[in-house]
């Protein structure tokens, strides 16, 4: 394999897009106050991390059922990362402004979740039950 054929995981666009996003929340966690560094920003921090990483575990396992289960795991993470992005914004930490680029992908990130798992379900068998 050449360093420009990408692995499986690496040419999902979930796992792309997830992989900016951590790389977002990374960036806006920078600017919470210091006493929050191993708070709020660490945790922050772990959620988006645990995205790209649960939608590459799971691509690499050998069933529909194992990836979809790490799938579920990620689209928990993800609703990690708004509630403590909207907490950050409560607590007067961070803007509107400030976390309008990390809310939108974030967003992207949980309906293309949400449709992988909907797929993956419909393949196994039938719908998937309610999110």
């Amino acid at each position: 394999m050449t360093v420009n054929q990408p692995k499986g995981h690496r040419r999902l666009i979930l796992w792309q897009k997830s992989v900016r996003l951590a790389v977002e929340i990374h960036r806006v966690s920078r600017r919470l106050p210091k006493h929050e560094l191993f708070g709020l920003a660490a945790q922050m921090n772990r959620a988006a991390v645990s995205i790209p990483s649960n939608v590459a575990e799971g691509a690499a396992r050998h069933t529909t059922r194992d990836y979809i289960r790490f799938l579920y795991i990620a689209r928990g993470s993800s609703a990690e990362i708004d509630t403590q992005l909207r907490l950050a914004e409560e607590l007067g930490y961070l803007s509107g402004d400030d976390l309008a680029p990390a809310l939108a992908i974030a967003d992207e990130v949980g309906r293309l979740l949400n449709a992988v798992i909907t797929t993956l379900h419909r393949r196994l068998n039938g719908p998937p039950p309610n999110p």
